[in-house]
């Protein structure tokens, strides 16, 4: 834990912070899991309409959102209890497995929890319990979300990507920061146009589709975030990262060369990074 945390909220007021931040985090696992499975029912809806399909009934009886219904385990059914839902003690308590039917539960839900807590809690030691802040902060765990959507599914939703840009330039058009708002408005349309032009030269040239217009309106977001100026060393990291990882995953043999990668949690991790720590990525990108 932060000492500056620390010192300026104390030893109580840094311990709630970190308890709400895995509070967040839990919640984010529910967005990760549940929010494409939304997008698909909808998606599976609108194209029967258009076809004139009779709409397929729900079959559990209930709606299926955010909120409702409530956390089951996906094998057994069985409903998660209260207690057994606490951010990263319960699955301690429970040694990482269903109290129903004892199989495992994947480490991601207790890892999701921490890397939001940790990476929140670095936020708020730069920027302060201030409104920016608190902006940055919503900035990051919809970051988080759109990563591991993305790495799930491949799929950048709109319902991330939109808020994020319109986010960004109200962040830069009311609030105290580093950003003009003629740069976050310009950062937005390079970043957009940039992948975009990149995605019809691959096109044009292999007849093959390299991105997805998601990574388009994500580098749009961060543009509006951090300004044209920072593009350049967000596409820099991304493209060293996602390069990194294939290598990875191809030399383990889990990818080959002609599959597909997901370049938003790249994109997403870059555009963090930069604007958390500005001063010192675009310092050593200006040397």
């Amino acid at each position: 834990m932060s000492v500056d945390l620390i010192m300026t909220y104390g030893y109580i007021g840094a311990l709630c912070l970190l308890w709400t931040f895995l509070c967040v985090g839990s919640f984010l696992n529910v967005v990760i899991h549940r929010l494409p499975i939304m997008l698909q029912n909808n998606w599976a809806q609108e194209a029967r309409a258009m076809l004139s399909i009779e709409p397929q009934e729900n079959t559990h009886g209930t709606p299926f959102n955010l909120a409702i219904p409530r956390s089951r385990c996906p094998r057994c059914e069985r409903q998660i209890r209260l207690w057994e839902n606490i951010p990263v003690i319960s699955w301690c308590m429970l040694r990482g497995k269903c109290a129903g039917c004892k199989n495992s539960i994947p480490r991601r839900y207790p890892a999701v929890e921490l890397i939001t807590a940790i990476i929140s809690m670095m936020v708020i030691s730069n920027f302060g319990f201030t409104t920016l802040g608190l902006f940055i902060c919503i900035l990051t765990w919809m970051l988080i979300a759109a990563t591991f959507i993305d790495f799930d599914h491949q799929l950048l939703p709109d319902q991330i990507t939109y808020p994020l840009l319109w986010l960004g330039l109200l962040a830069n058009g009311f609030l105290s920061t580093t950003v003009p708002l003629i740069d976050a408005v310009t950062g937005a349309m390079v970043g957009y146009l940039f992948l975009w032009g990149i995605y019809w030269l691959f096109k044009l040239i292999t007849h093959k589709e390299g991105m997805g217009y998601g990574d388009f309106k994500l580098l749009a977001a961060l543009g509006a975030w951090t300004g044209w100026q920072a593009l350049p060393s967000i596409i820099l990291i991304a493209a060293a990262l996602g390069l990194f990882y294939g290598l990875w995953q191809i030399l383990r043999g889990q990818h080959t060369t002609s599959q597909a990668i997901a370049f938003g949690p790249f994109l997403a991790i870059a555009g963090w990074v930069t604007l958390v720590f500005r001063d010192t990525v675009l310092g050593f990108f200006l040397l």
